[in-house]
């Protein structure tokens, strides 16, 4: 079966869906990972087919202005006419992808926002997938955008928000499937529902330890386990890491991705001032962030990159900005973790770690100082229940098997398909490949 996942963003945005990839490629998919060319290596490391993906959005985020929008900086609507452009060529690069491929099935980021009408102008069918509960209404939690809790009904109709987070670039869209030779979509179109009426599937790359399974949930949803890429045993670790983590006790991780923002020597502060009021020993992790610790002392380690799987286990305690991605490798890794969220989904994940007693209560980016820093890594080294929390559900998630629901769910999605027929479609006749 020749199988496209299209997805777009950051590390934590990819890399789970290059993990699935290869999953699926296993179970005998041929998979095409269709994403920014940023991630072309990573791709074809794995065994997957590489189709690129116009990533100018994900770059405008790295820069000056990128950083002060993920403050609540600049103008929202200027943001919006900045990167509609970016939204077409992107689409663009997605039909492209769609043409070489002509694929049996579609896997989308709905981030993406191409992969539904590239499904439907091609009859195929296509799962909708992200590594958040975002697009299944649920009275348990609300919107993972706000970590408010309103209760049953007013979680629930949270979710009414969601096809906003699109709507500003529906004239993009609907441009997009004009030349698909559909219909246009209203200004507000909800992506969970298919144009025949029958729900959407949707699966999740989550772990129910982590988000139990809501009951109100349908049965075309499904939280499949985290997807997590098979261990590189050909990565070796520079020769002065090695000798810094043999070099005296654990150490505490503290990384921020690409989430530094516009401050990010503020925060390089601010965590060299919470090591030394706690006595621990450090690894700052720079990233994409550019964090700017300065000269460091004997007892902290500045580190550019390393495969979350093989050092966060040889951690005291992890420290990070709360990216779906980084939140479950710090919990599979079985150790104490703060969240200090900037945007999006990351106060979520916080708020989830510190209810699963996995983690003290987060701590917004803005508000970060080496003081409550400080009394943050000294609660998740000096707590025993909170690290024996960590522990029991880092082994949960060592011992759940992701990959294998997910190629399990999509079997099922695919042969339900056959036995009803192709993505029925709304538009004219289906454009030729």
């Amino acid at each position: 079966m020749k199988t496209l996942i299209l997805t777009i963003g950051s590390r934590g945005d990819v890399q789970p869906y290059v993990a699935l990839g290869h999953g699926l490629q296993q179970a005998g998919h041929h998979v095409t990972l269709c994403t920014g060319t940023l991630f072309k290596e990573m791709v074809a490391a794995y065994g997957l087919a590489f189709a690129p993906m116009d990533d100018e959005m994900v770059r405008l985020a790295d820069s000056a202005e990128g950083r002060q929008m993920m403050e609540g900086g600049g103008n929202p609507l200027k943001a919006i006419q900045l990167v509609k452009p970016m939204i077409r060529r992107m689409l663009d690069d997605i039909w492209a992808a769609a043409q070489a491929v002509q694929p049996d099935l579609i896997i989308y980021h709905p981030k993406t926002l191409g992969g539904y009408h590239v499904a439907e102008a091609l009859s195929v069918p296509v799962i909708l997938s992200m590594v958040l509960p975002l697009y299944t209404p649920t009275r348990d939690f609300a919107i993972p955008l706000t970590p408010a809790n309103l209760g049953g009904l007013g979680n629930r109709l949270t979710y009414k928000l969601v096809p906003l987070i699109s709507a500003p670039y529906s004239s993009v869209v609907n441009e997009f499937r004009q030349n698909l030779g559909l219909k246009p979509k209203g200004r507000i179109f909800k992506e969970t529902w298919l144009p025949d009426g029958r729900a959407m599937p949707v699966m999740y790359g989550f772990s129910h330890h982590v988000i139990p399974r809501p009951a109100d949930w349908p049965e075309t949803t499904q939280a499949t386990g985290y997807w997590f890429l098979p261990a590189d045993n050909t990565w070796q670790p520079p020769a002065d890491l090695q000798a810094f983590l043999q070099d005296g006790p654990p150490p505490v991780y503290i990384g921020f991705g690409s989430m530094a923002g516009t401050q990010p020597e503020r925060l390089a502060d601010a965590a060299m001032g919470a090591l030394q009021k706690t006595g621990q020993r450090g690894i700052l992790a720079t990233g994409w962030g550019g964090l700017k610790p300065g000269d460091l002392p004997s007892t902290v380690f500045k580190l550019e990159s390393a495969p979350h799987d093989w050092l966060l286990p040889q951690m005291a305690a992890v420290v990070h900005h709360g990216g779906a991605g980084t939140t479950a490798a710090g919990l599979r890794a079985g150790k104490p973790s703060l969240i200090c969220p900037f945007l999006g989904d990351q106060p979520f994940w916080g708020d989830r770690v510190y209810h699963l007693g996995a983690g003290p209560k987060p701590i917004r980016q803005k508000k970060v100082t080496a003081n409550n820093l400080a009394a943050a890594v000294a609660q998740m080294i000096n707590t025993p229940a909170m690290q024996q929390h960590a522990a029991a559900l880092g082994r949960q998630l060592c011992a759940e098997d992701g990959l294998t629901n997910a190629v399990g769910f999509v079997a099922r999605v695919v042969g339900q398909r056959s036995r009803t027929g192709d993505f029925a479609r709304s538009g004219s006749k289906r454009p030729s490949l």
